[in-house]
């Protein structure tokens, strides 16, 4: 009889084994033929015509510590998250996600091109699997929000924000971070639209999941979030309030004008 903790190494899903497999036969064939990089990685000046590689981009990585990491971190991922999606959604979140964006990290560098012109962001090799592994972790704060990781003592809700903090803040002291910065903020707003507007529930027959529980605010703290209510509060009032100003002081010229 397996104890617990020996099964939290082990029923990892097919699908997952498959796409772990894709992550690794990915970053070998890069190792050890270069020049795929071209064709595969997202590099913007050359995405027209290899528009392929808006795809291809998510499904291989440089580094070894990149596949590592992407590989036990979807293993351990997609055990929580297929078999409450089900195998084809699951699938489906991964392309979709890792599509979106990779097109809004084209989007943005070409858009950095043309406010800097520096060069360096055309021509920079954009690929990688934590865009979806991003979009994975809103999944998982979907799914169990309440429940506290292992070891840290956090709650799962919370490893998105606390993660993108992290990586904005760490992008001040490296000198690569647009190669993994945008990619991480993409990925962690396409899966939150996915899974908020897209996601087939067919318990529900509806789309999304629009709970008040996962609505955007959510990635912020509660202090944040009272703030920017009460900022909103306050300028819908004022809004409110302007047009009829403008009314009474029509009516007040109108009268004067008699």
């Amino acid at each position: 009889m397996s104890s617990p903790g020996a099964s939290m190494f082990t029923n990892f899903t097919k699908l997952c084994k498959g796409l772990a497999l894709v992550l690794v036969v990915g970053h070998v064939l890069v190792h050890f033929v270069p020049a795929t990089v071209t064709y595969l990685a997202l590099i913007p000046a050359r995405t027209i015509p290899f528009g392929w590689n808006l795809i291809t981009s998510g499904y291989f990585e440089l580094s070894v510590y990149g596949v590592v990491f992407s590989t036990v971190s979807l293993l351990f991922m997609g055990k929580f998250l297929e078999p409450v999606w089900g195998s084809k959604e699951f699938l489906k979140f991964i392309f979709v996600v890792n599509f979106l964006t990779y097109l809004c990290v084209f989007v943005t560098a070409i858009a950095l091109y043309y406010i800097t012109r520096l060069e360096i962001y055309l021509y920079m090799p954009f690929a990688g699997f934590h865009g979806v592994l991003a979009g994975l972790l809103v999944g998982i704060k979907q799914i169990i929000p309440d429940q506290e990781v292992l070891l840290v003592k956090i709650k799962a809700k919370w490893l998105p924000s606390i993660m993108l903090v992290l990586s904005i803040a760490s992008s001040f002291f490296t000198l690569n971070s647009a190669a993994y910065l945008p990619t991480l903020i993409f990925g962690t707003y396409m899966g939150w639209l996915y899974l908020r507007y897209l996601q087939r529930r067919p318990e529900t027959k509806l789309r999304g999941d629009p709970s008040d529980d996962f609505a955007f605010s959510t990635f912020f703290p509660e202090l944040l979030r009272e703030r920017g209510a009460r900022a909103l509060e306050e300028r819908l009032a004022t809004e409110r309030l302007v047009p009829s100003r403008n009314k009474d002081e029509l009516q007040s010229d109108a009268l004067d004008s008699v």
